[in-house]
């Protein structure tokens, strides 16, 4: 049934001590760098270097429609799927912006949108087809769907990583994909629905409402398997989740650092984690989205995210605000002094 090797090898432990002791040395009390050291662990664990590097940091929006959107999950049209497309090839989203602010390439990739394109500069041509189904009628996708946009996904992770890049973060648009993240959260967690449902783009309290029934109808009418994640993605994912959930695996089965977003990203993470669990240990959870069922994959990972700015854009966006931190936890591993190297006394 899948035929593409998913496993990833865990971090290699045996550099732990020297990297703790390497961090321990620098000219700082023991742990008064908090949550960076805890990432300069991470990256020296994951490269097994203790002068670890990020090379040609690299962002990819993974973008694709969903069935369900037509039926008023979302406040906004379909449309806007294709249109903010456009609005990425054309440099002019908050992605664009933050990628270009903070030193990363930036790749759109066309999992499965409504619309035609053509060959554009900067878009990757991947789609699986226009739009997935419709969730509350049957499954969003194929399993022969789903994993070609695995194995698409994990592609364009391939290619990067051919090309010097060793560091890669994920964002996402499709119009109705926070509905989606949040029947793969509930299911994949246990996390009651409602807990799991936010405004997504920016629900009433009337649109909210109709939004957790209509998760609640498409819930009930399907009697799979709710803890395997292969039959989930298939049943209530998008492409653009499917494919950056390959994409993940790709990249930490290459060893890469790993930026994760907020919550549609957040659900692709949950099912990587699902498929191969020591993917966590390459994945750097760069901030916790406004969306309520965030709280809810982060406890399930047991993961801590770096930044919490009641950001619920997408996008990606909250990568690329994380990553001067990411950056940083690299260049004070290798460029801070030691107490020995500057001369300083430590404490008696």
């Amino acid at each position: 049934m899948h035929s593409q090797d998913w496993t990833v090898a865990p971090a290699s432990r045996a550099m732990d001590g020297a990297l703790r002791e390497k961090i321990d040395r620098k000219t700082k009390p023991l742990g008064a760098l908090g949550q960076l050291e805890d990432i300069a662990l991470q990256i020296g664990r994951a490269q097994q270097n203790l002068t670890p590097r990020l090379n040609q940091p690299h962002m990819v929006v993974f973008a694709g429609d969903h069935g369900a959107a037509k039926a008023g999950i979302s406040a906004y049209p379909q449309d806007v799927t294709w249109q903010m497309v456009e609005n990425f090839l054309a440099g002019g989203a908050a992605i664009n912006v933050f990628a270009r602010a903070n030193g990363l390439a930036l790749t759109i990739a066309d999992a499965g949108v409504a619309h035609e394109f053509g060959a554009r500069a900067g878009l990757t041509a991947a789609k699986i087809a226009p739009g997935t189904a419709n969730y509350l009628e049957g499954p969003a996708m194929t399993g022969a769907q789903r994993a070609e946009a695995m194995r698409r996904g994990a592609e364009i992770v391939r290619r990067l990583a051919a090309e010097g890049c060793n560091v890669v973060g994920f964002g996402e648009m499709g119009i109705g994909n926070s509905a989606s993240a949040s029947l793969i959260t509930h299911c994949l967690t246990a996390e009651p629905l409602e807990k799991c449902v936010g405004r997504g783009t920016g629900h009433d309290d009337q649109g909210l409402a109709r939004k957790q029934a209509l998760l609640l109808q498409a819930l009930e009418a399907w009697d799979g398997d709710r803890y395997d994640p292969w039959a989930v993605m298939a049943r209530f994912g998008g492409f653009e989740i499917a494919m950056m959930t390959g994409a993940m695996l790709a990249a930490a089965r290459a060893r890469m650092v790993v930026l994760v977003d907020g919550f549609i990203c957040g659900a692709a993470a949950l099912a990587t984690a699902r498929i191969a669990p020591a993917f966590l240990d390459y994945a750097i959870f760069c901030h916790a989205s406004a969306e309520p069922g965030t709280r809810a994959q982060l406890a399930a990972m047991k993961a801590t995210p770096l930044l919490d700015l009641g950001l619920r854009l997408g996008e990606g966006t909250g990568a690329a605000l994380a990553f001067p931190l990411v950056s940083a936890a690299c260049a004070f591993l290798n460029e801070m002094a030691s107490f020995d190297s500057a001369g300083v006394s430590e404490k008696l």
